[in-house]
């Protein structure tokens, strides 16, 4: 069968599953969109026009300097009749071929670009220098169709090149990233200009400038625009952190230092991951694209937590830098469909369809649970983007009826007589008197294109690559006779490497084996189900017949208690780091009663957790006190919420590990003579932690281990936390237990391999070495044991040196104090005491005592990490992480 049919057959089998929308139902709602932009537009041109925007509310233009200042907001505008330029392209999609050739006419008599005002560099790009050359691929490929704009003699594009030259001056820094500002008039320096002061800049705005710039040189044969464009992504490419492969928020235009190390995929940073990949589309340069599938693929080991995108810190890409989102990163499914990794796409898109139901509009920023951070909306159109990219990869009408839902809500609740409000409160409905002009260049184009059949488009969009703004330019640009004078930055130790590309497009065959794989990927997560697919009959309402769940009594590995959760609406997601979280929308309930059971439960657990958040308990230690280690290493441990408070203990528990069988722990220990007097290593997962020290107790152990089944995770990279118990009274449990990450419990399971005996102290922090061994010489005793051993090994395994465990509790501010004199290497290595005195938030360090000759011992066998660093390298990490949190602090992370 050829495969044009069979990609035919498919689609036609995507649609099937949901009520497939007719042409005419699209057509009305094209026509639909046409009639807002027309209200739009036209209320611009009426009452606002030549201002930069429309203020709706009160039908008249926004004048800078006229209008109380919104502070950087109004960087954007620059007295360059700003909306009217952003519209232009958008006129000729939507056919508007007339209005387009006056609006041209209207830019090229009445517009200056020369004003004596401060503008954004970035928002003046992607707006005004993107809509010229917009403009000027529209009326370019317009005058070659013999109808129109037979007068343009590239007007627009002189206009452009013009405000280029206005913005290098901006790019003359050291590192070559701009100025966050520039006066149009005098540039950046001297007094006159009023700015040239800053010393920091986001991220998307150094990185957002390749694709106006590149676009500009190869439109009219200068390579300068090009060069210094690229001169910035190659500093902030060189400025990543390398273990990461992460970018921070703000950084220091001189000196290139990472000013806020939070690093996500929206504001901020948003549009420079979507340049990369947009860069190499138009420009054809595969160095773009390597760049961004290094970036995209830490994106997805480190923010992406499906269907979620979580800020995190770019020294501990584990650790989270925030519990909320902004709405800009709304853009990011339809970069993953133009990258081809469609089910996250999926996944996260639906998730922000949530929040769009629940709200009307998405707030500036939400929760994880999708309550409102910022309340704001401006009208920003990137889920519209998302949802048009996601229709053209999938053909599910499932999208057609998203974009319903934005017009709807556009129509029912921000239309208003002049134009569209933004709004200033989703919760409440009330109105901002403003409309930007992303509303007209962006949210009207994808609308459109998301209803239109290819026979209603004066062209074809696939000759076009969007930018930001979703201004057009040519793929043709990529062969422009002067492109090859353009170098292409790339230095000598910067290889293409084949693994990190994906060289074809995405083939749909393998994309959706299964016809319903898109709706299959939403169910988990959908807020509403759709009207056309029925309710499941309920065969028992909870809250009827019997009492509902209660949130202290929930175990979340009782298949009853989770079927129960699922017909009161609420959903479970399981997040990278093994917690999980719980999500509630009563929509989806089978029932009004379930529902409010179901919102009675929430606020349960949330009281709940809110109680168990107060009770936080600091980090424990486990020190290894056998031969050869003698109590120098200790290992950061989370406690637990049961069991022996160790914290109430002067001596701790001490005693030999021993691995249990099952080595999950969630059945009867099978080992229990060999566990019997002994402390028991478990792993984690399979059940609760509190159902594991049962076991182990009835075993006869004095005490628990569980290690984490996360491999790599680190008390580097994560915060500690406290197991919980299972919702049941925990009184019956005795024992202590502890918990370690993957990494140090490996330190511990090696140590256990390498010298079969290993003996721990469990206690609330680590203990002098004198103490441990009650007063006896240390040095003696060592000295005894190593004339004891039958095999000679090193008395201070090189295992150790990796051992630098950073303790981090963000719930427990009470200082974690560090180990006693004798177990610390402080007097070796510290740096000088100011630098390394822990304040409440901060790190503390623990590191076992490195002796100067290490390099000369022997090392264990397993142990491959620690001969990889030196002391004087795990003490810049150590340096730079501290100086890390330091900073975390600054910014309220």
């Amino acid at each position: 069968m050829p495969p044009v049919l069979f990609s035919f057959m498919l689609l036609g089998a995507l649609c099937s599953l949901g009520q497939a929308m007719s042409r005419e139902e699209k057509q009305r709602l094209r026509n639909q969109v046409v009639e807002m932009f027309d209200h739009a537009y036209q209320n611009y041109m009426d009452h606002a026009y030549p201002a930069d925007e429309l203020m709706p509310l009160t039908c008249r233009g926004r004048v800078r300097g006229l209008e109380p200042s919104r502070g950087d907001i109004d960087d954007a505008l620059g007295k360059f009749s700003l909306t009217l330029i952003d519209t232009l392209d958008t006129l000729v999609l939507l056919n508007k071929t007339t209005e387009f050739e006056d609006a041209v006419r209207r830019v090229l008599s009445d517009v200056r670009l020369d004003n004596d005002i401060v503008v954004s560099v970035f928002e003046t790009n992607i707006r005004v220098l993107g809509g010229l050359l917009g403009g000027h691929a529209m009326a370019v490929m317009l005058k070659e169709g013999g109808q129109h704009m037979q007068w343009y003699q590239d007007e627009l594009l002189h206009m452009a090149k013009d405000l280029g030259l206005r913005l290098l001056p901006a790019f003359n820094t050291s590192s070559g990233l701009p100025y966050p500002r520039v006066n149009l008039k005098y540039g950046v320096r001297g007094p006159e200009t009023r700015t040239g002061t800053e010393t920091d800049t986001c991220t998307a705005c150094a990185g957002t400038i390749i694709l106006e710039f590149a676009a500009l040189s190869r439109f009219t044969g200068d390579p300068v625009f090009e060069a210094h464009a690229r001169r910035a992504l190659d500093f902030l490419w060189e400025k990543r952190q390398r273990n990461s492969n992460l970018v921070g928020t703000t950084i220091n235009i001189h000196s290139g230092e990472w000013v806020r190390r939070d690093s996500g995929v929206g504001a901020g940073i948003d549009s420079y991951y979507e340049y990369l990949l947009k860069a190499y589309i138009l420009l054809g340069d595969d160095l773009f694209l390597e760049r961004f599938n290094i970036h995209y693929a830490s994106i997805m080991k480190y923010i992406s937590q499906p269907p979620l995108l979580l800020d995190v810190h770019i020294h501990k890409p584990l650790l989270p830098a925030r519990t909320w989102m902004d709405s800009l990163l709304a853009f990011f499914p339809g970069l993953q469909v133009l990258k081809g990794d469609i089910r996250p796409a999926i996944e996260t898109h639906e998730m922000l369809y949530q929040v769009t139901k629940k709200h009307n509009f998405l707030p500036e920023a939400f929760t994880t649970d999708f309550r409102v951070h910022w309340a704001q909306h401006p009208l920003r159109p990137e889920f519209a983007e998302s949802t048009y990219f996601l229709y053209k990869a999938t053909g599910d009408p499932y999208y057609l009826e998203a974009g319903r839902t934005v017009m709807d809500n556009l129509n029912r609740f921000a239309r208003v007589p002049c134009g569209f409000a933004a709004m200033k409160d989703v919760r409440t409905g009330s109105h901002e008197d403003r409309m930007d002009s992303f509303f007209l260049a962006e949210m009207f184009k994808y609308l459109f294109l998301l209803f239109a059949e290819p026979d209603d488009l004066p062209f074809d969009v696939e000759d076009y690559v969007f930018t930001t703004e979703a201004h057009l330019l040519p793929l043709s640009l990529s062969v422009a006779p002067h492109s090859s004078s353009v170098p292409s930055n790339r230095t000598s130790e910067e290889e293409l490497d084949d693994s990190n590309f994906d060289w074809t497009c995405p083939n749909t065959r393998l994309l959706f084996p299964d016809p319903a794989f898109p709706r299959n990927l939403r169910e988990p997560i959908r807020s509403a189900v759709d009207k056309s697919c029925p309710r499941p009959v309920p065969y028992r309402e909870p809250g009827l017949g019997r009492p509902p769940l209660r949130a202290q009594d929930f175990m979340a590995n009782n298949p009853e208690h989770l079927e129960l959760l699922r017909r009161m609406g609420v959903s479970l997601i399981h997040l990278k780091d093994g917690r999980v979280q719980l999500v509630q929308h009563a929509t989806q309930a089978v029932s009004a009663v379930a529902a409010e059971d179901g919102v009675r439960f929430m606020q349960e657990m949330m009281e709940l957790s809110s109680q168990q958040q107060k009770e936080q308990l600091p980090p424990r230690a486990i020190q290894i006190v056998s031969h050869p280690f003698f109590g120098r290493v200790v290992l950061t441990a989370g406690p637990a919420q049961f069991g022996t408070d160790l914290s109430k203990s002067s001596t701790g528990v001490r005693g030999f590990v021993t691995v249990a069988e099952p080595y999950s722990g969630c059945s009867e220990i099978t080992n229990a003579e060999y566990v019997q007097g002994h402390i028991a290593l478990l792993q984690r997962g399979q059940c609760m932690f509190a159902e594991k020290a049962r076991h182990i107790q009835k075993a006869g152990a004095i005490g628990g281990i569980v290690i984490d089944d996360n491999e790599g995770s680190s008390s580097d990279t994560a915060p500690l936390f406290q197991m919980a118990g299972d919702g049941r009274s925990t009184d019956d449990i005795t024992l202590p237990l502890l918990f370690l990450f993957h990494k140090e419990g490996n330190i511990l399971l090696e140590a256990l391999k390498e010298y079969r005996e290993v003996e721990v102290l469990l206690s609330d922090k680590a203990r002098d070495r004198a103490a441990i061994f009650k007063g006896a010489d240390v040095q003696e005793a060592e000295e005894d044991c190593l004339t004891e051993a039958t095999t000679p090994t090193s008395h201070e395994p090189t295992a150790q040196s990796q051992m630098s465990t950073v303790e981090l509790d963000e719930s427990a501010p009470e200082e974690v104090s560090p180990v006693d004199e004798d177990t610390s290497p402080a007097e070796d290595i510290s740096p000088p005491k100011e630098e390394v005195s822990p304040t409440e938030g901060e790190p503390s360090l623990a590191q076992p005592k490195e002796g100067r000759d290490s390099e000369k011992k022997e090392e264990p066998e397993g142990d491959t990490d620690s001969s990889s660093q030196s002391v004087d390298e795990l003490l810049a990490d150590w340096r730079e992480d501290l100086e890390a949190f330091k900073q975390m602090e600054k910014d309220e992370l």
